[in-house]
């Protein structure tokens, strides 16, 4: 334990920094290594094979752990790393951690919706999970939600107070900005003169087949001029899709771009007539905080923490209402100086997610644990 004036050294769970992935969790471990690098602490990361570990500095060092089995790498490979590399807090970007650290350890808990996801309920498994959960978070030193909502989420279902969950949002990464696409990229995405842009995975509680049903119900000469862009990487749930977008009579229109690169994504918002996020539950909805940031009209659910994120600087949903959404796409499309409006509303408001207010308050959670840490080492000797 660090109790003089070395550096902090985090340990982070860096699972999710495998090559193609997009999510907000990734974007959460991003953000925070560059916050803790720009404080002054020493982050040891760790991944298993399949991650590419950022070699972002030499403050910044990769560790891989073998194990192939998840519960070994948890409960096993990684309490005993963190001995070994002399780790005084240890950050994790999910609910879970070792059980037993030899240092305090951080969780953060996006959103509750991995237990009782609709079309996937099992009372015993929601049950264990449930157990595990609150297990998790009970012998935290310290409990991080992305909004609110997802806090209120956490409070009711583990029965946890209130202020042991510190609410922080997801930090937004410093190459959101408003530009547009080249030619290529618009190439290579298909994206069309100009389009309708959804960025996510196609999982059943982001609602896209609302989106595609509200989409066949616009006026042809808006739907005739636009192309709807359904960019991500779930092939899984792409077939569906597809063939819903064929019955209802739309497929010409409909584009599925993939997994847009790192790269390539802030252009792709950026040359979007607007970013649509239809979900029925958002722990965060980081897709809409980008879109801001790049100069995109979003259109987004009223449910979940999107509201949050969102504010005044979109156009807010009904998403169990196909005409809610047809009437919004259709108003913010068929009006320039309203879609010109969102947008400007919308880099304020991104403008508002600053360092200081996401990934650098998770540093101070971080380096407040760790000095609390140290004060009762102190005291026992």
């Amino acid at each position: 334990m660090n109790t003089g004036n070395a550096p902090l050294r985090l340990g982070i769970d860096g699972r999710e920094l495998r090559e193609g992935v997009r999510t907000g969790i990734r974007r959460y471990v991003v953000e925070v290594v560059r916050a803790a690098v720009a404080r002054g602490l020493v982050c040891v990361v760790y991944g298993d094979r399949g991650a590419r570990l950022p070699p972002t500095s030499s403050a910044v060092r990769p560790v891989v752990l073998g194990g192939s089995w998840t519960q070994w790498w948890d409960q096993v490979a990684l309490p005993r790393a963190l001995r070994r590399d002399r780790v005084d807090v240890f950050l994790s970007p999910y609910y879970k951690r070792p059980l037993r650290t030899p240092c305090p350890a951080v969780i953060t808990i996006h959103d509750l919706y991995f237990i009782g996801y609709p079309g996937r309920r099992r009372l015993l498994r929601d049950r264990v999970l449930t157990a595990l959960a609150r297990a998790y978070a009970r012998g935290a030193a310290a409990i991080v939600a992305d909004s609110e909502h997802s806090r209120q989420a956490i409070v009711t279902r583990l029965g946890l107070p209130a202020e042991r969950v510190a609410v922080i949002p997801v930090g937004l990464g410093r190459e959101f900005v408003a530009t547009l696409p080249s030619p290529a990229q618009r190439d290579r995405y298909r994206l069309g003169p100009r389009y309708v842009l959804y960025v996510g995975n196609f999982l059943p509680h982001k609602n896209l087949p609302c989106l595609l049903r509200a989409w066949s119900a616009l006026p042809p000469t808006i739907r005739g001029t636009h192309r709807l862009i359904l960019a991500g990487g779930d092939r899984g749930g792409r077939p569906a899709l597809e063939a819903l977008a064929r019955t209802l009579g739309v497929s010409a229109g409909v584009g599925f771009a993939g997994l847009v690169a790192d790269e390539d994504l802030p252009a792709v918002y950026g040359g979007a007539a607007a970013l649509v996020l239809p979900s029925l539950e958002e722990g965060f909805g980081l897709p809409a905080l980008e879109a801001m940031a790049c100069g995109a009209p979003v259109i987004a659910s009223q449910r979940g923490a999107l509201p949050e994120v969102v504010g005044d600087a979109g156009v807010l949903i009904d998403p169990e209402r196909d005409d809610a959404l047809t009437a919004a796409l259709t108003r913010v499309l068929g009006d320039d100086a309203a879609r010109a409006a969102l947008a400007r509303r919308g880099l304020a408001r991104a403008a508002t997610f600053t360092a200081e207010r996401t990934a650098g308050r998770v540093i101070d959670l971080v380096q407040a644990v760790a000095g609390e840490a140290a004060a009762l080492t102190r005291r026992a000797g």
